[in-house]
């Protein structure tokens, strides 16, 4: 028998839908239905569904680094039995290579595709999210190789909000582009492109006051926690912008004269 329009008929397994959640808790559903995992095969998948495939020392190697080669690899021999007890066919292993042997929808994949779609130029494809995030990569747990990981997520963020800032910034909608502007701000006030986003809005705005206050608070934070001056690219973003006042006022008088 024979599949047709999705329908399954006997004799023929449907591939099993995966989804593989790390933004918060991390969480495995087969089917719709949540998959218990012990602590090591968690991390197994972790791993995996984050980096691909990987080969088998290396991934003993990150996973159970606390111990010699030989129980490294026999701690992953029984992760990949474990996950496969639970999730059959999840993790496959030939070759010297782990991978993950299931299709799974993976949450952080969803946003770093997300992501990238804005930096191209797509405001509509993601939130604002005012800060708030979808949640931090798996927060709970403290194993040295999410650091990478997390710094990659950390440092996209950022791009994808100042990227949104501008974009919005440029479609006249400033109330979104300074909302994304500061979320960039909160997640790394020492963030100087974040500063020069902030600066760019109020002043696309023609609010001067606000720019200059967002110079002030710019210059404050980096003498303080720096110990430096803003680059001369922010200086400049003001100084560009009372020239500009001042030859309109010039044009002005010179014509009411």
């Amino acid at each position: 028998m024979t599949e047709h329009s999705g329908v399954r008929l006997p004799g023929r397994r449907a591939t099993p839908v995966v989804s593989i959640r790390m933004l918060g808790a991390f969480a495995v559903d087969v089917d719709g239905r949540s998959v218990a995992l012990p602590a090591g095969a968690q991390r197994l998948v972790a791993l995996l569904a984050l980096r691909g495939r990987t080969g088998r020392s290396r991934l003993a190697g990150l996973l159970w680094s606390g111990t010699t080669e030989h129980r490294a690899l026999a701690s992953l021999r029984t992760g990949i039995w474990r996950v496969n007890q639970a999730a059959p066919g999840l993790v496959v292993s030939a070759h010297g290579i782990v991978e993950l042997g299931l299709a799974a929808d993976v949450d952080v994949t969803d946003l770093i595709d997300r992501a990238h779609a804005v930096l191209q130029g797509g405001t509509d494809t993601i939130s604002v999210d005012g800060g708030a995030g979808p949640g931090e990569l798996l927060p709970d747990w403290d194993d040295p190789w999410l650091d990478a990981e997390r710094e990659r997520l950390h440092q996209l963020r950022l791009h994808v909000l100042e990227a949104a800032a501008g974009q919005l910034a440029e479609q006249g909608r400033y109330g979104l582009a300074l909302e994304s502007a500061l979320a960039a701000l909160r997640a790394d006030d020492l963030r100087e492109s974040a500063h020069r986003a902030v600066i760019s809005i109020h002043l696309a705005e023609g609010n001067v006051a606000e720019a200059r206050r967002a110079f002030d608070l710019c210059r404050r934070t980096f003498v303080e926690e720096l110990g430096i001056e803003p680059s001369s690219a922010v200086t400049a973003m003001l100084t560009r912008e009372a020239a500009g006042h001042a030859r309109a006022s010039l044009h002005s008088v010179t014509r009411d004269a």
